[in-house]
């Protein structure tokens, strides 16, 4: 019978100083059993805010234990933060062309000038195309098309070029044929010359373009960043 209580009582000592290393345990780290375990088990950790510890006091290895800890939960941060998708750089970058319709063309390039256009800067119509709109090198650059097939206000994705907008019609382009506005002669041998390529159809004109359509299209905030892009001519 003695050895029986003497036994209780080292059982009962035992059970007591498990619960009081328990409770100091969690009231020290003010980390709940939820926390480490939950719903999800042990997966689930305990965020930084949670973590209430005092340095000068923790053995040497809840420092251990914690310092692992805070390494995996900056280690999660720094991933998510390193996953987010970068700014489109080019304005390629902006476009799905798979989406699109492709049209492939013999493209060349033109000026307001009298090798393109036979008018002079004395001319009362120099730089005007046939829409009415003043020549442009922009965001949204005016190009000449058969309007037959390309309405006027037709927008075009040209890779290497940018956005054209049909705005003239000349009488050699004819067909499936572009001719892509310049400012200088020196610009249409040097960026372009003739090429044939695939462009791509952002939408099919109504048969009319004006300055205000053509300088909303320009002032669009959502391309502003690759101003300049294809020309330094441009603003930035």
């Amino acid at each position: 019978m003695k050895r029986t209580l003497q036994m209780l009582n080292k059982v009962g000592l035992v059970v007591m100083f498990l619960i009081a290393a328990y409770v100091t345990f969690f009231e020290f780290t003010g980390i709940s059993a939820t926390d480490l375990i939950g719903k999800k088990g042990l997966n689930t950790l305990p965020t930084l805010s949670s973590l209430k510890l005092k340095k000068e006091s923790t053995s040497a290895l809840d420092q251990y234990f914690f310092k692992d800890l805070l390494n995996i939960q900056q280690t999660k941060v720094v991933t998510q933060v390193s996953a987010k998708p970068s700014s489109p750089k080019r304005l390629e970058d902006t476009i799905n062309i798979n989406e699109l319709e492709k049209v492939n063309v013999i493209a060349t390039g033109y000026t307001a000038g009298i090798e393109s256009t036979g008018k002079t800067p004395s001319h009362p119509e120099y730089g005007i195309t046939s829409s009415g709109v003043k020549v442009k090198r922009d965001l949204y650059s005016t190009i000449a098309a058969d309007t037959n097939y390309f309405p006027f206000g037709t927008i075009f994705y040209i890779p290497g070029y940018g956005y054209g907008v049909v705005a003239d019609r000349g009488g050699a382009i004819k067909n499936i044929k572009l001719d892509l506005y310049y400012e200088t002669v020196e610009d249409v041998y040097e960026d372009w010359g003739k090429k044939t390529l695939d462009v791509y159809i952002i939408k099919i004109g109504e048969g009319k373009l004006t300055e205000e359509m053509l300088t909303a299209l320009n002032e669009n905030d959502a391309v502003q960043a690759f101003r300049g892009q294809y020309t330094e001519k441009v603003p930035q």
